[in-house]
């Protein structure tokens, strides 16, 4: 994983510049900004209720921007959501979202849409496979009836189709046993590790995202009001005593 000294250096690859979403009168983000540099793994952590998600799907293009910008590689990122995955950014959505009724392999086929190759789309489907071998296993299985570690795998796995420059991970951790939880988070370090891909991840369970990540930012009622060095944040006072249970007696 690449570190900040390092990532200081170069030009990010996804850059999140003073971006606001309105839902009505209810300002959800009030001029957030964020920036990824490549090989990294960057967390968003904050409440339920924050702005992480909103923010996430802000990226993807799924819901409007009433004000800033997103880069990616320094240009602009398409406000569509189908043209922001071509452009390179994957997302794995928050509650998994497979396709039920349709098969693993199948659910892996549509993360693929951007790509026209068809050799191409098996071999990234190897890959899946090979970070995932539980998933190879149930390929012919509903993705319905897989438990909910093995969904999340899948909509990871979906994201990763696409070969992304990017990929966004919006609270993995949600609804899991801390034992898979666990699990799911240690693919997510192979990820990066033997893929070289840069994450953006936003988790509610703090304490896992920042042990993940490089560099973290806690945002709290739409606005960015901390950033630094995940390990950094993980010794701070004030981040542990809002979000990592408090001080052990």
């Amino acid at each position: 994983m690449q570190n900040a000294a390092s990532a200081g250096a170069e030009a990010p690859i996804l850059s999140v510049r003073n971006l606001s979403v309105n839902y009505g009168a209810i300002r959800a983000l009030k001029g957030a900004s964020l920036d990824v540099y490549r090989g990294e793994i960057v967390a968003v952590i904050g409440a339920n209720g924050a702005g992480k998600s909103t923010m996430m799907n802000a990226i993807m293009g799924d819901i409007a921007r009433a004000g800033g910008e997103i880069l990616l590689g320094g240009a602009p990122l398409p406000a569509r959501s189908y043209q922001v995955v071509g452009a390179g950014v994957s997302l794995a959505p928050e509650g998994r979202r497979v396709f039920a009724p349709l098969t693993v392999r199948e659910n892996l086929e549509i993360g693929a849409f951007p790509l026209s190759d068809r050799s191409e789309i098996e071999e990234q489907m190897q890959r899946v496979f090979n970070l995932f071998p539980r998933l190879e296993e149930r390929r012919s299985q509903y993705a319905g009836t897989l438990s909910g570690g093995e969904q999340q795998m899948l909509a990871i796995g979906r994201a990763l189709m696409a070969k992304p420059k990017v990929l966004l991970l919006d609270e993995p951790s949600l609804g899991l046993a801390p034992i898979i939880i666990s699990e799911i988070f240690k693919e997510l370090a192979l990820i990066n590790r033997t893929l070289g891909m840069t994450i953006l991840i936003v988790e509610q369970n703090a304490r896992k995202a920042l042990l993940l990540s490089n560099r973290a930012y806690v945002l709290q009622t739409g606005n960015i009001t901390m950033e630094g060095a995940s390990g950094d944040l993980l010794n701070n006072p004030e981040i542990e005593e809002a979000y990592l249970g408090g001080r052990k007696k």
